[in-house]
């Protein structure tokens, strides 16, 4: 009997000790617990192509207190997905919260999904980006003859790269950029919010893009590229926030998009001066529709002026534009070479222009003094058409090259109504050669109107852009990750 109860009490202080151990144990999972949480979310968006595999910035240390840097996060995220670019692709999640981060690279065949509540801010640690060589069609960085600084989001030699959300944001923290750029302290360019370089089937989408440091989106030396449901916000004293720049690239759809900068909204570019020459990558086959800018000191679409490479085949269509400079700008000079055709505009609503049209040979920032003065740009075929405007204060400045006239131009259905303190001549003309139809106020002799029947003329060709073509995917995703 002895040994049965001294058996019955190692057995009783056995089942003690494991219950006091499960408590134990479940109490320190309850205050773990209050700090991380199982998440469970589902991500339903249009994108180029769909992926075969999640994971989400926690799952790499990522901490979204807008403190902690989450460069090494990112990177390690990106490395670790790279692996599946030819398992189906991946996609990396930015849950909600604020996530500090110097410069980071994508990887093919891989989407950035912002959640609607993540912030990404970029960090003001100038050791967090890295600095590049200058891009070869310019010569030099456009802030400083040195490199520049790597973009916040960056790529080179990609496919099948998307960048997207459900409106999340993403903040450049500019002002620091921007005084150190009125300061002339800058040995490097500022870096922009994306840039992509040499890359194809590149989508950039449903995102909101703060006070970026200089440009915001530039994909350069790239092709089939959609850009779509953007919302661009700058002060619009800003240096150089230029909205959207697509720069040597082929095949471009930009369409659904608010921008309030600094710069023009819409900047077309293909290399500068003996730069853009030799280098001879154009801009080509863009289309740009549903725009809507307000940019006072600045273009709402502007071709150049670095243009060196060639731009040709641009068509848009359904633009506003309220409280900027102007409508449409062709900035460009003696040196640049290269040209600027085959431009369509249709159906454009301009409130409170300094310009509807502005085309200038005059544009003379030069990248260096190498540049060749016998280097004539082509300006020719230029087509505006269906424009409606308000609060004008010059219709037009018209602007060719002596011995170099800007030729082709074409302007049909335009009505523009002059502010109040307009000028008393709407239009300067100045070596330039084209034609009219049903334009109020007339315009200037160089001009001349060719009557009603000529209303249909500077149209849009009949064909579509291969862009044009490309029908997006419905993608839905479950994610399950640790939350903080």
């Amino acid at each position: 009997m002895e040994f049965l109860w001294k058996t019955l009490m190692r057995i009783h202080v056995i089942r003690t000790f494991f219950a006091l151990l499960l408590v134990a144990l479940l109490s320190s999972e309850g205050v773990e617990s209050r700090k991380a949480k199982v998440v469970t979310t589902s991500l339903e968006y249009n994108a180029i192509n769909c992926r075969a595999h999640s994971a989400s910035l926690t799952d790499f240390g990522g901490v979204g207190d807008g403190k902690a840097s989450n460069t090494k996060a990112f990177q390690s995220a990106i490395s670790h997905l790279s692996q599946y670019a030819s398992e189906g692709g991946s996609q990396l999640y930015v849950p909600a919260g604020k996530w500090l981060t110097g410069s980071f690279s994508l990887t093919s065949h891989f989407t950035l999904y912002l959640d609607k509540d993540a912030v990404l801010l970029a960090s003001q640690d100038i050791t967090e980006w890295p600095v590049l060589e200058p891009l070869p069609s310019y010569g030099r960085g456009r802030d400083a003859p040195a490199g520049r600084f790597t973009s916040l989001i960056f790529g080179t030699n990609l496919t099948d790269v998307i960048v997207t959300g459900e409106n999340g944001t993403i903040d450049g923290q500019g002002e620091f950029w921007w005084q150190q750029f009125h300061r002339k302290k800058l040995k490097y360019t500022r870096p922009y919010l994306i840039e992509l370089m040499f890359s194809d089937n590149i989508q950039i989408s449903n995102l909101t893009l703060l006070n970026s440091p200089s440009w915001n989106v530039h994909p350069v030396y790239s092709s089939n590229i959609i850009v779509q449901g953007i919302t661009i916000f700058a002060p619009v004293t800003s240096p150089n926030t230029d909205g959207i720049n697509p720069d040597s690239c082929t095949n471009v759809r930009i369409e659904d998009c608010y921008i309030v900068s600094g710069d023009d909204c819409v900047a077309v570019k293909s290399g500068w001066d003996e730069y853009g020459i030799k280098f001879g990558w154009p801009t080509k086959q863009l289309m740009i529709r549903r725009l809507t800018c307000i940019s006072p000191y600045s273009a709402t679409i502007a071709l150049g002026s670095e243009m060196s490479g060639g731009i040709q085949d641009v068509r848009a269509e359904d633009i506003t534009a309220i409280q900027t400079e102007s409508g449409v700008r062709i900035k460009t000079a003696v040196g640049r070479g290269g040209y600027v055709k085959d431009i369509y505009v249709k159906r454009m609503t301009l409130h409170t222009m300094k310009w509807a049209f502005k085309m200038t040979g005059d544009y003379n920032s030069h990248a260096d003094s190498h540049y060749d003065p016998n280097a004539l740009p082509e300006i020719k075929n230029i087509n505006y058409r269906d424009v409606v405007a308000e609060n004008v204060t010059i219709a037009a400045r018209f602007q060719g090259i002596s011995n170099d006239p800007f030729t082709g131009i074409c302007i049909a259905n335009v009505t523009l109504r002059m502010a109040a303190k307009a000028k008393k001549q709407p239009w300067t003309c100045t070596d330039i050669e084209g034609m009219t139809s049903g334009v109020t106020p007339p315009p200037c002799g160089l001009l001349p109107d060719q009557g009603p029947e000529k209303i249909t003329a500077c149209d849009f060709p009949a064909d579509s852009l291969p862009i044009d073509m490309l029908e997006l995917k419905k993608c839905t995703t479950t994610m399950t990750f640790v939350g903080v």
